[in-house]
């Protein structure tokens, strides 16, 4: 065996031996440089900034029910006179024998809303449809400017946020102040977000959707404001 094994290593040319010892040696090094950066990597995905009073808070759609609970959460705390909600372009699918839909996921935040105290005449809907976050940015401008308000909170989970701000810098800078919060009780670990199923989800899902942003939004491109040809101004949800 041990003949075969010096056979075998002298077979292989030097300079093949050389570059495959550094080939190797790269590779480790880029597994372990992948795995001690996935910290970083959570922790860049989650930017939140420092809250103050603002003109309303938008509750984006997503991981229900905790981002309108934290929206309720802020406007019992002074935050905002007035909640937003998005409203998806398309409603759920129909239930048995086609008699009835499924709330869309507006009518269950203002449902969690008002259940969280937050009265009726607080709570508005945004009405330009949305089908992706972009689409949502878009709304909360359209809001911003015809209600003639200046500043919004924008509620959403941990790991969300760093493509929240992106997409606000990228595409609406200039049209108002955006606070970007994070549900307070959010489940995502940023220096563990690889380890639980959700939290790896979550990361993934953003890391590629970070890469779409970059790429110019090739995919899930938003629709061009005000498309539908509906107003985008906040109006009380009725």
């Amino acid at each position: 065996m041990l003949f075969a094994g010096l056979t075998l290593t002298k077979e292989i040319p030097r300079g093949h031996r050389r570059r495959l010892s550094i080939f190797f040696g790269i590779l480790l090094a880029a597994i372990s440089l992948s795995y001690f950066s996935l910290p970083a990597v959570g922790k860049w995905l989650v930017r939140e900034d420092p809250i103050h009073k603002a003109d309303a808070i938008a509750v984006l759609t997503g991981r229900f029910p905790q981002r309108a609970v934290e929206a309720a959460r802020l406007y019992r705390r002074g935050y905002a006179p007035e909640v937003w909600l998005t409203h998806p372009e398309k409603g759920g699918p129909l239930l048995a024998a086609g008699e009835f839909v499924r709330p869309s996921e507006d009518e269950r935040n203002l449902a969690v809303l008002r259940s969280f105290g937050v009265p009726k005449q607080a709570i508005h809907v945004l009405n330009t449809p949305i089908v992706n976050t972009a689409d949502e940015l878009n709304a909360i401008d359209i809001g911003l400017k015809e209600s003639g308000d200046t500043s919004v909170i924008i509620v959403t989970n941990k790991a969300h946020t760093r493509r929240v701000y992106s997409l606000w810098e990228k595409y609406h800078s200039r049209d108002g102040e955006v606070l970007i919060h994070a549900v307070s009780h959010d489940g995502f670990a940023p220096s563990r977000w690889w380890e639980t199923r959700s939290s790896r989800g979550q990361g993934i899902h953003e890391l590629f959707g970070m890469m779409n942003v970059w790429a110019g939004m090739p995919l899930h491109r938003p629709l061009p404001i005000n498309a539908s040809g509906e107003s985008g101004m906040a109006v009380p949800f009725s």
